[in-house]
Order: C-alpha cells, then structure tokens, then sequence
C-alpha cells in the first residue's frame, strides 16, 4: 500500500561500500530497536513501519488468522459449488477411466490437467470419498494458513516494505470463503505458484521452476505471471538456462499428462488446456455492465486478448527493461553473459523487481480477461497491497481502491455498479503501475 513517507531503498553512493549479495535485498541489515510496553504509541509505530519487526507483526496476524478460520469453519455454513463435482470428476479417473471426455461432475466436463487430478484423487481418500466436507475444511485451512506463511516470507524478502502492508492480506470476506467455505482448486495452484515466487528470491532456480510448473499443472491461469517469469529466467539464466528451466517445466507436465495422452492425446489436450472456453454471463463479476451479447461476442473476446498483449508488451519493453537499457539489451545480455556474470547480477537483483514483474504480469491478466468468477479472487487478492505499495497512489485512495475492489467480489449477483467499481479500481492501479514508484530495475542503482 502506497503511504507519503514510505522506508526508502538507497543504493551506496560513491565512497560508500556495496552491501553483501548474500542479503537477498541488497539492502542493509537494520537492527531492530527493543520494543516496550511501556510506551505503546511507540511500541505500535515500530511494529507498523519498521521492517526489522515485520516477523513480529506476522506472527500476530498468523495466530489472529488462526483463531478467524477456526470460528468460520465452526460457526458459518459450508456452500457446495465445485466439491461434488470435483469428486465426481476424480472418482472417474480412480475407476480407471482416462479419456478427459468422459471424466464428468455436476457441473460439467473436467477442464483442469493432471496434477488437479492427482491433488483431488488425494483429497478424495482423505475426505473418506468426498463424504467429510468438514475435514475437507481443515484441510484447505492448513492450505490457507501454509499460503500466508509463504507470502508474509515473499513480502519480507523485500527490505522496504513496511509490516503494515501485510495487514490488508488478511483482510478478506471473499478470500476466506474460497478457501475454508468453498474448498476451490483456485488456492490449491496458487500456494504452488507463492511457493515457486519464494524459491526464485532465494535463487532456488530449478525448485522455482518445477514448482512453477506444477502450479500450472492444476490449474492453467498460472500462465498469466509466465511473461514475467520467462523475462526474470532470461535475465537471470542467459539463454542456456532458460532453456534448460522451459524443458523441466515442459518434462513435468509431459510426465504428469501420460496416464492420459498415452491413450487419448487429443482429448486431454483440448480438455486441460481450454482456451477458447466461452463463460456465461450470469456468473462474471467484471463485466455486468455489459449486454450479454457483447460478453458473449468473439469481437469482444479479441479485443480483450488484443488490449491485453499490447499492454503486457508495453511493460515488457518499456518498464520492465528501461533501467538494464531496453529489451534489445535484455536480449543480449542473455546470449552473451557468462554464467558467472549471469550468476552476479542474480544476486544483485532486488526482490522488489522479481515481485513486481510477476504479479504486474498476473495483474495486466486479470485487467483484460474475458471473464472474472468469484474463486478467482484468489488469483491476485494477496498481490493487491504489494503492488499498490509500487505505486504513487496516496494511502488513503489505496484503502478506497482495495475496499472498493472487496466490496465488488462480495456483491453477489454482480451488478453493473460492482463490475464497474472492479474495472474503474484495476485500471487506476494499472496506470499507477505503469507512473510507477520508481524506475523498474533488477539492480540497485548507485547515485
């Protein structure tokens, strides 16, 4: 969340050494000052602003999301969407069953690959056949609660943030109800899309890839953050490591697919990676205000895709390479640097530019898709206040725009005002992105 007087990253000046690589903001250790409880206005403005306690503040908020998803599962009813059909679908494939065709549930076809079958086939035995909804619950609690852990370590890579930032994180109705209430495969991907973001900041390349890759495996709107992860792989890989990481994540879902294709290539293919699934109009949260036969329209949908490659292109070629001297650089360095060069500016690279490419990257997706459901707030929500905290836009307009963006995805069914508060919200932080807090650069600049 952008804030007037935010903590500042400084590069040394001259005179002055370079910080350690092994420090993975290239920032400084600060130590933290004591905190008392005798003086509580202090002790709440360090806890709040200092990132030396940010591990302090999470803790709190950890055992205060403990104590929230405990009284939700006990106290507010469980929804059935997708469950049912989830079983139903997986329960198809553990009867033998391997043409995506046939595998059916409730509410359709099976549209996800393999590895959504694998993590459901798993819940399916622990939930005794998808008969115990409320261990089901439990599950996806540890689910929400290993995700969070993951994303307060991801914010804490970078030194500038401020612990407050984290606070909206937890703060979503809609989220806990993906989650805990509805048991979506939506958080399922994410938490092995977080867990590959964190094992790229700790330069964990084939881990981050792998798991990249599974992410996408369950469900395949993980493709939205892969413009930026292919950027940060050839910037931090060169051309001989990026293509070596695209074959690992090419082997995995070869692997993953062959109980499948093996036997019916084509079927899964179409199944798993439908991209010309059309959605229906009752259930998009992003464009109520539009006629149905325009969201139902072809021409709609490729002026969608069409805005949506002009702006990622955009960033990519404008943003996102300015500070390294453009993409032509990029692409250059990635063909000629030596693994040992490569290796040195990867430890140099601020955690605030792999962050930011990847969840821009997302975000410029979620921008133009074609259609928005609820589930799919899990796609982006977490990212929110860490790119709003990129940006220019004041602290209040901030708090406007992420309680604008929750109230819309809690409007239910979505109205043309909802749709339209969620659209207005995104395009403000998509400018905000694109002004920028500061130029996009792998490496701290010295002044």
């Amino acid at each position: 969340m952008a804030i007037k007087n935010r903590a500042r990253q400084t590069g040394p000046t001259h005179g002055q050494q370079r910080s350690s690589p092994s420090s993975s903001s290239g920032a400084t250790s600060v130590q933290a000052p004591p905190l008392t409880p005798f003086r509580p206005i202090e002790l709440v403005t360090q806890l709040l602003t200092n990132h030396a306690h940010i591990w302090k503040l999470t803790g709190l908020l950890f055992l205060f999301e403990i104590l929230l998803n405990f009284v939700i599962i006990k106290k507010i009813p469980y929804t059935e969407i997708d469950w049912v059909a989830y079983m139903q679908e997986v329960s198809g494939y553990l009867k033998g069953e391997t043409d995506y065709t046939k595998l059916q549930g409730d509410t359709g076809p099976l549209v996800y690959p393999a590895g959504f079958v694998y993590i459901y086939s798993t819940l399916y035995y622990a939930t005794d056949f998808g008969d115990n909804i409320l261990r089901g619950q439990w599950i996806f609690m540890g689910l929400y609660l290993m995700t969070l852990f993951i994303v307060f370590s991801i914010y804490a890579k970078d030194k500038a943030i401020p612990p407050y930032v984290l606070i909206p994180v937890c703060l979503s109705r809609r989220v806990h109800s993906i989650y805990v209430l509805r048991l979506f495969n939506d958080p399922v991907a994410m938490f092995f899309l977080y867990a590959a973001t964190l094992a790229f900041l700790n330069r964990r390349w084939t881990l981050s890839s792998t798991l990249f890759s599974l992410a996408v495996s369950i469900k395949m709107n993980i493709l939205l953050f892969f413009p930026a992860f292919g950027f940060l792989l050839w910037q931090t890989q060169g051309i001989i490591g990026t293509v070596a990481q695209l074959a690992i994540m090419v082997l995995i879902q070869v692997l993953l697919s062959l109980p499948f294709t093996l036997h019916h290539p084509r079927s899964y293919i179409s199944k798993a990676f439908e991209f010309s699934r059309v959605f229906q109009y009752q259930w998009t949260v992003n464009w109520k205000f539009l006629e149905e036969g325009v969201f139902l329209s072809s021409w709609w949908a490729k002026c969608l895709l069409g805005a949506h490659f002009v702006v990622l292109f955009a960033f990519v070629f404008l943003r996102w390479s300015r500070s390294d001297g453009g993409i032509f650089a990029v692409i250059k360095k990635g063909f000629k640097s030596s693994p040992t060069v490569l290796a040195i500016h990867a430890q140099y690279m601020q955690p605030s530019h792999v962050l930011t490419l990847l969840f821009t990257s997302n975000f410029i997706g979620i921008v133009f898709a074609r259609s928005l459901h609820y589930q799919f707030y899990a796609w982006y929500f977490m990212t929110l206040p860490y790119l709003l905290y990129q940006t220019r836009i004041p602290v209040v307009l901030s708090m406007v725009l992420l309680g604008a963006i929750e109230w819309s995805w809690n409007v239910f069914p979505a109205t043309a005002e909802s749709s339209g508060a969620l659209v207005v919200s995104h395009l403000i932080i998509l400018v905000g992105l694109w002004i920028g807090k500061k130029s996009v650069g792998s490496e701290k600049k010295s002044n």
